[in-house]
């Protein structure tokens, strides 16, 4: 008779497997939260002057939602502004920033010398921009370096649009190029006829004044519409990201910011940096 085989079977330990999976959970948490705080304090290292700069102050009022972006915008300012200080900074104003005092207009945030100032002078082919006459003189005035822009309509005529503002903007030794603003996509046009209409009203500004345009337009619009085919002009780039803290090569201008404060101007203001500095700025103004 055969002996019997009387040894336990050893089954797997159930607890054991999952006390492994509850270690494993906890390992994975740890190492997310721990990644996490590591991004937040590199964040912190990298704005550290700008935090240090704008929450040295009012750190026990309590901010509305508008005041709280406003706070966080001049964060990055402040650190854009550091990134490119050697440049000429200036701004940009129209009807919406009101009565100006333009006396006042000298600093950003009273650390940063303005040296230039793009002004709105018409929109489409039938408005002219309220304060353009007050604002283009007072500009000069006070020895800023003053240049005009255009809003374009997509859809209204672009040879009208240029009389317009030929009628409107006289330009005069020591003022900037004249500034074509696309920023609309068209309603009852092709994207081919708008450029069509955007290169007349290039063409006849520059036989008019003598000197080549500059294109502003949003980063987007830039890429996707007019980088190719628009080669031939420079370009004022609107950006606003709040990660992006150099301007392009290519680009003349960038509107890095439409949240500053401005003395002598109530409320937001937007705010540019030229790729060069202040004596590269005059070499291309009107001779």
């Amino acid at each position: 008779m055969a002996k019997q085989n009387n040894r336990r079977r050893t089954t797997p330990s159930r607890k054991s497997k999952k006390k492994t999976s509850v270690l494993q959970k906890k390992v994975i948490q740890f190492l997310t939260v721990a990644l996490l705080l590591l991004i937040g304090f590199g964040i912190i290292y990298h704005y550290r002057n700008g935090l240090a700069y704008y929450f040295s102050f009012k750190t026990n009022k309590t901010l509305d939602k508008a005041a709280k972006e406003k706070r966080l915008s001049d964060v990055r300012n402040y650190q854009v502004l550091e990134k490119n200080e050697s440049k000429a900074i200036g701004i940009d104003v129209s009807e919406y920033q009101d009565e100006i005092d333009w006396d006042e207009v000298k600093t950003l945030d009273d650390d940063y010398q303005l040296s230039f100032v793009f002004i709105r002078a018409t929109v489409g082919n039938d408005r002219l921009d309220k304060r353009f006459e007050e604002n283009w003189l007072q500009a000069k005035e006070n020895k800023l370096i003053r240049g005009a822009y255009h809003y374009y309509r997509p859809n209204e005529n672009s040879l009208e649009q240029a009389e317009l503002f030929i009628k409107t903007v006289r330009l005069e030794k020591g003022d900037l190029p004249p500034v074509l603003d696309i920023e609309r996509l068209p309603e009852n046009q092709s994207m081919e006829r708008l450029k069509l209409g955007l290169r007349r009203w290039l063409t006849k500004i520059e036989a008019h004044y003598k000197v080549k345009p500059i294109i502003y337009t949003g980063e987007r619009y830039y890429d996707d519409f007019l980088k190719k085919e628009f080669s031939d002009y420079l370009f004022w780039i609107a950006n606003y990201n709040f990660y992006r803290e150099k301007m392009e090569e290519d680009w003349l201008f960038w509107q890095f910011t439409e949240k500053a404060s401005v003395s002598g101007i109530k409320g937001n203001v937007d705010v540019n940096i030229f790729n060069g500095d202040l004596e590269q700025l005059q070499f291309i103004t009107k001779e």
